[in-house]
């Protein structure tokens, strides 16, 4: 949307300054394409909450799962949060099978999360590790950054399966 405004104000101002040269209406097309792209960068990052698809960071057999809950929280998920999901595509000769109803731990998360030291952690996609009721993860091997408050939520066997820890 952002795009066609951005392109009819330019055709506009185009038609506009036609007769004052080409330079000027060149820098306000420039100035818009900006205001365009600013725009689109900050798009709205929030929880993990309901039909949200999460990449599968485990060799589990699953490879996308959709939430169907969040087990802490009324607004979704954060970093280290478990939720219960749905398995919506899968690998064929992986343990876990589509349309399988299973719990999994947030490990990245596109919602920025602060630290004590004042820095802020986030990541480009939305990724989980499954695991069983009891907490332990159904695969054997985790893939990918994982981020050091997962210490605190009590998952640290995760972290011993992980192969980056950020």
């Amino acid at each position: 949307m952002a795009a066609a405004f951005a392109s009819k104000f330019s055709r506009v101002s185009r038609s506009l300054l036609g007769g004052l040269g080409n330079n000027l209406s060149t820098s306000l097309t420039t100035s818009n394409e900006t205001i365009c792209s600013s725009f689109i960068s900050q798009q709205q990052r929030t929880f993990i909450q309901m039909r949200t698809v999460l990449k599968v960071v485990d060799n589990s057999g699953a490879k996308k799962v959709m939430c169907i809950q969040s087990l802490k929280g009324k607004k979704g998920a954060r970093l280290g949060d478990t939720i219960v999901a749905s398995v919506k595509e899968a690998h064929p000769n992986g343990k876990v099978k589509k349309g399988k109803v299973v719990y999994g731990v947030v490990v990245r998360a596109a919602m920025q999360k602060g630290r004590c030291d004042g820095s802020e952690v986030k990541f480009d996609d939305n990724a989980v590790v499954l695991v069983d009721k009891q907490g332990q993860p159904i695969g054997t091997r985790v893939f990918g950054p994982v981020p050091h408050e997962l210490r605190k939520k009590k998952h640290v066997k995760i972290l011993t399966l992980a192969e980056h820890i950020a």
